[in-house]
């Protein structure tokens, strides 16, 4: 008798013994949290590389290098992963363009500079972004499709007890705790969710803002060098 009760109070007997709009919610909530999960360990890793390439391309271009040598390097053997590099492949070869041009004001070959870094950090600045609506969506969403989940199961319950002329504890009791189950996976899916889309997202401000930092110094050399070699 009473290992018929628990197998009545299982976690299982109370998923596959809910109604279709619940266990709708659930599959929909669990699908949620798989990807969300799947998400989180990309971006995670992406971010790692991303950080990792960064400060080992910096070692290189503050080690005294060549410009040249340094921008020919990178075209023969690129890092996707590595945001600064793309930001100084675009902008060292606008200048390198526009130095060839004859006739071109120091001032105008500075400023495309400055445009096409803007350009390569902006597609940076999406590349980081990835995900992050996904994951904000899951954070936002999952408690309240839960909730609607857990009120629909509820409301099921009450509507069977109007068939039952002695309630008592034990009939509400299953119907109740398989709608609740529905609030707990929908904070599951919501609650790492936001954490990962706090934390990417922080990162990903550290990240850019240390493109824009690299950049401006960038442009202190070039600025230098056209200057110096005009006079």
């Amino acid at each position: 008798m009473e290992a018929n009760v628990v197998d009545h109070t299982s976690m299982w007997s109370l998923i596959s013994n809910a109604s279709i709009v619940v266990q709708l919610v659930m599959l929909t909530l669990v699908a949620a949290s798989v990807t969300s999960w799947i998400m989180i360990f990309q971006r995670s890793n992406m971010l790692r590389a991303a950080k990792k390439s960064l400060e080992n391309f910096e070692e290189r271009f503050w080690s005294g290098i060549d410009l040249s040598k340094l921008y020919r390097q990178a075209g023969s053997n690129p890092d996707p992963d590595c945001g600064v590099e793309q930001i100084f492949r675009a902008g060292f070869k606008e200048f390198s363009r526009l130095r060839q041009q004859a006739g071109v004001d120091p001032d105008a070959v500075m400023e495309g500079v400055a445009r096409a870094m803007r350009v390569a950090i902006s597609r940076e600045e999406e590349k980081l972004e990835q995900s992050l609506p996904f994951l904000a969506t899951v954070g936002s969403t999952s408690p309240y499709i839960g909730l609607f989940g857990t009120v629909w199961g509820i409301m099921n319950s009450f509507r069977g007890l109007a068939q039952v002329q002695q309630a008592t504890l034990a009939t509400v009791a299953p119907g109740i705790a398989e709608a609740l189950i529905a609030t707990a996976i929908g904070l599951f899916a919501a609650i790492p969710a936001v954490i990962a889309y706090n934390r990417f997202a922080a990162r990903g401000e550290t990240l850019v803002g240390r493109y824009y930092t690299f950049a401006d110094e960038f442009q202190a050399i070039l600025h230098r060098k056209v200057h110096t070699s005009d006079e």
